[in-house]
């Protein structure tokens, strides 16, 4: 009896010490989700969103934003990889997760070892649009301006490993057509010299271009997804792929992830709670008046996560470096 005692202490210290063991009672204090971005923006607005949907699958708790905005996420990200693997702290990003490894060369974690995934929440499509006086009325005539202009057309973008850089990267890769990039720091500024004819094209999320292009202040090419989308205004825009970029989809997916030795009953508790909130009337509404889908696919589950993320840096690796461009 007494062995049989020492061994299950051993156990029991073994499996505290490693982050197998975990309180059954969890949660029962507040849930913090580290948003790698400024409050207000695309990914914050997601993350508030899913929020307030884990609340009642969580025991009630109060789940809180944390905005540790910088570097192309990569700070946010740092400090949740350093943070307790108790539950109690979380992640939730956008592409870069996929991006960061091959735009920054010195990280001070690593997102396929230092993580456990938790599942993809949903996919922001992105525009294709110009600047109001901008020539081109139609796809058709803008890619035969670009081809013709070349280097001479400004391409913003919100600043490297954003997502219109992440887009505009891959147009430039299918189209074969150096773009001069104008980097800006964030999408609103983007936008507005944008409106303001100062720089000619931006490829960015339906979050940010979708009340520009229903005022009419920019002029609308094109969706970035492999169907059109449903939205009054964007409906009758094609996809890329309809005007001959064959392959070319580039969506904004996000997802929930958890420090590395996380215990996995509480991994688990965490993905019945998310799969709870994925299917949420209020979260599935504010999600469309985003133009986003929420995800509904095997991506929901930890291993189709993280295959998929595999999935994506290996897609992400070749247009980057070809690109040349890099962050410090």
């Amino acid at each position: 009896m007494n062995k049989m005692m020492q061994w299950s202490a051993l156990a029991l210290a073994a499996a505290t010490a490693t982050g197998a063991y975990a309180d059954a009672s969890y949660p029962n204090k507040p849930i913090t989700i580290v948003v790698p971005f400024t409050a207000g923006g695309p990914t914050d607005r997601v993350a508030r969103d899913l929020a307030e949907a884990l609340r009642k699958p969580l025991n009630g708790v109060t789940v809180v934003i944390d905005n540790a905005d910088g570097a192309g996420s990569t700070i946010g990200m740092a400090k949740a990889a350093r943070a307790k693997a108790d539950g109690y702290t979380l992640l939730l990003n956008h592409i870069g997760v996929a991006t960061a490894p091959i735009l920054y060369r010195k990280l001070s974690f690593d997102v396929t070892k230092d993580f456990e995934y938790l599942g993809i929440i949903n996919d922001v499509p992105m525009t294709l649009i110009g600047k109001p006086t901008l020539a081109p009325n139609n796809y058709k005539e803008l890619a035969a301006y670009l081809n013709k202009e070349k280097d001479k057309v400004n391409l913003a973008n919100a600043g490297i490993g954003s997502a219109s850089h992440l887009c505009g990267l891959l147009l430039q890769s299918t189209l074969k057509i150096p773009l001069t990039a104008v980097p800006y720091k964030g999408a609103a500024p983007a936008i507005a010299d944008l409106m303001g004819n100062q720089v000619d094209v931006l490829c960015d999320q339906t979050t940010n271009t979708t009340g520009q292009i229903e005022g009419k202040k920019v002029k609308a090419y094109a969706v970035t997804t492999n169907k059109r989308l449903t939205t009054a205004s964007l409906k009758d825009l094609p996809t890329l792929q309809e005007e001959g970029l064959k392959g070319f989809e580039v969506t904004i997916w996000h997802g929930l992830y958890a420090p590395k030795g996380t215990p996995a009953d509480i991994l688990k508790k965490v993905n019945d709670a998310l799969k709870v909130a994925l299917k949420d009337p209020e979260f599935i509404k504010k999600s469309e008046n985003l133009s986003a889908v929420v995800a509904t696919d095997q991506r929901i589950t930890p291993e189709g996560h993280k295959a998929f993320v595999q999935a994506e840096i290996a897609k992400w690796t070749p247009i980057i470096k070809s690109a040349g461009t890099f962050a410090d």
